[in-house]
């Protein structure tokens, strides 16, 4: 059995129904033909400086990636957790997480497959503490999707990705997903970190009623899997940059251990 082929196996924290959306999302990419950095020559600056710096030369540009993560998620009080991650930015995401609550484990995901996207957790995997779908659920997850192929980098080269300059540090990526168009925006340091990655995200933050606000990503620390440079160290939430950042709206702090492109 190979490497790819190992690290993709399903996540037994997910239920059966789900396990032909791990596959689909996990497939190897056909072709995968060899990253030249003269294939992003007509790029906005930024985009360019990210992704030769993401993607060494020669690798094969895989557009999907398995992720292995652990943190903290605030849920009530800080509370640390394990997931892992079959990522594919054209198509979508499965999350499987496990934390803990009153000492008691929390087996859950949160998902965006196949047009669809859905939040369930369960204590012991049996007494349901959350679970959520619909079309704002939906839209929710689809943006969040988009957002993380900073992690599958070879994705952005795909010729259904727009990009839209902002300034010498600072790019818009435009990804159509299903009914929607997502623009993240990312931060790019000289050297071609991704620093920031900030978009508009559908949301009822604060019990209100639904509707768009920023949703910013710091990322911080980077490693090298495969060929492949990405952030490893992640704090997210809504109301970067104003008080409310350190007072709730940041709500998760996460880190990859382990990253496979496929």
């Amino acid at each position: 059995m190979t490497a790819i082929e190992t690290t993709a196996q399903i996540d037994p924290r997910l239920p059966a129904r789900l396990n032909a959306d791990w596959r689909q999302l996990t497939r190897p990419t056909e072709p995968a033909e060899p990253f030249d950095p003269a294939m992003v020559d007509h790029l906005p600056g930024p985009a360019r400086r990210w992704l030769r710096h993401a993607i060494a030369p020669g690798t094969l540009l895989r557009r999907s990636v398995v992720l292995h993560l652990h943190g903290t998620i605030r849920l009530g009080a800080w509370r640390p957790f394990t997931a892992s991650e079959a990522l594919a930015p054209l198509e979508g995401f499965l999350w499987p997480v496990t934390t803990h609550m009153f000492g008691l484990p929390i087996h859950g995901f949160d998902r965006y497959s196949k047009g669809t996207g859905e939040m369930r957790h369960r204590i012991l995997g049996v007494l349901t503490v959350m679970t959520a779908t619909g079309p704002d659920i939906n839209r929710s997850a689809a943006a969040r999707h988009a957002s993380e192929i900073i992690w599958a980098p070879a994705a952005a080269l795909a010729p259904q990705i727009g990009w839209r300059p902002v300034d010498g540090n600072r790019v818009t990526v435009v990804i159509p997903c299903g009914p929607w168009v997502f623009e993240p925006t990312l931060t790019v340091s000289p050297s071609g970190a991704v620093q920031q990655v900030t978009l508009p995200r559908w949301t009822n933050v604060g019990r209100t009623a639904w509707h768009e606000e920023p949703f910013t990503a710091v990322l911080h620390g980077e490693r090298t899997f495969g060929g492949y440079t990405i952030p490893t160290k992640t704090t997210a939430g809504w109301g970067h940059g104003t008080p409310g950042w350190d007072n709730g709206g940041a709500f998760i702090h996460q880190m990859i251990d382990a990253a496979t492109h496929l």
